[in-house]
C-alpha cells in the first residue's frame, strides 16, 4: 500500500520518529519528499530527501496526518494546532480527549509502537477516538503493519496495561538474559561465552515463536512435560515467585500510565 497523503512526525529526529519514519519510507508507505520531520538539536542525515525542520507547526501545516512522538513531559509544551487532522501520539499515557482537545481535532489515535519498529518487529495496540474515520483507520493499520504487526484494541485502559507489557519492547526479555548471564558468570563461565549463550536462546526462541505461533503456556507445558533439566529450572523459578513477580511488574507498569495520563 501507498498513499498520496503527506505524512509528518513531532520528533522524528528521535529513536522511535525516526525507526517509524524508515519503516514506512522501508514499506513504500509514503515518498521522502512527502514525509516531513521535525527535530530539537541535531539534524537528522539518514533522510536528507525529506523535509526537515525545527518548526514543529510549519510540520503540521505542510502535513494530512501528524505522528506525535516526543516524551510525554515535553508534549506538555507542545503548542501545535492540527485543525481537524488526523493526530496519532504514539506517547505513553496521554489520553485521546487531552489530544483532542490540545491539537484541536477530534481524530485522534492513540499507539503504542515498542523498540523493534526499528527492524519492523513492533507490536503496536492502538485506539481511535469517535470522530476517527474508516480511511484513517486503513490509514493506521498501515502504518504500523510496516513497523510489524498491529491491533486496534476497545478501550482505553487497554493501551495503558499493554505500554507495560508490549511497549517494553526488548526489555523484559533482556531483564530474563540478563539474570542468565550473572548466573553463568556466578557459576565460573567467561562472560564472551555467557552472553553469546543468552543472547542466542533469546533470539532463538522469538524466531521459533515467531515460525510457529504458539501459546507460551504451550511451550513451557511441553518442557515442563519432559520432566527434565529444564522443568527442573522451570518449577524452580515459579517457586521462587517468577510468576507474582511478572505480574506486580506489569501492574506497577500500569498504574504508572495511567498517572501519567492523570497529569496531562
Amino acid at each position: 500500500m501507498s498513499v498520496s497523503l503527506r505524512i509528518g512526525i513531532i520528533g522524528g529526529g528521535g529513536w522511535l520518529g525516526g525507526a517509524i519514519a524508515g519503516s514506512i519510507l522501508d514499506a513504500g508507505l509514503v515518498e521522502p519528499q512527502k514525509l516531513s520531520l521535525s527535530y530539537r538539536s541535531e539534524e537528522p542525515r539518514r533522510f536528507p530527501n525529506s523535509f526537515l525542520t525545527t518548526d514543529n507547526q510549519a510540520l503540521a501545516d505542510r502535513s494530512d496526518v501528524i505522528i506525535l512522538s516526543v516524551r510525554p513531559d515535553d508534549w506538555h509544551a507542545l503548542d501545535v494546532d492540527a485543525g481537524g487532522k488526523l493526530v496519532i501520539s504514539v506517547m505513553a499515557g496521554i489520553r485521546l480527549d487531552a489530544l483532542s482537545d490540545r491539537h484541536n481535532t477530534g481524530r485522534v489515535v492513540r499507539a503504542l509502537p515498542n523498540a523493534a519498529a526499528e527492524v519492523a518487529k513492533s507490536y503496536t495496540p492502538w485506539i481511535g477516538a469517535s470522530d476517527v474515520t474508516e480511511d484513517d483507520r486503513a490509514l493506521v493499520r498501515a502504518i504500523f503493519q510496516a513497523c510489524g504487526s498491529e491491533d486496534e484494541v476497545a478501550r482505553e485502559s487497554d493501551i495503558d496495561y499493554l505500554t507495560g507489557l508490549s511497549g517494553s519492547g526488548p526489555a523484559f526479555p533482556a531483564l530474563l538474559a540478563a539474570a542468565m548471564m550473572s548466573d553463568a558468570v556466578a557459576h565460573g563461565l567467561p562472560a564472551e561465552i555467557a552472553r553469546r549463550a543468552v543472547n542466542t536462546v533469546m533470539t532463538g526462541a522469538g524466531r521459533l515463536l515467531e515460525r510457529h505461533d504458539e501459546c507460551p503456556d504451550e511451550v513451557v507445558q511441553t518442557f515442563v512435560g519432559y520432566r527434565g533439566t529444564t522443568a527442573a529450572a522451570i518449577e524452580g523459578m515459579r517457586a521462587a515467585g517468577f510468576d507474582a513477580s511478572v505480574a506486580e511488574g506489569l501492574s506497577a507498569a500500569f498504574k504508572k500510565s495511567v498517572s501519567m495520563g492523570d497529569a496531562s
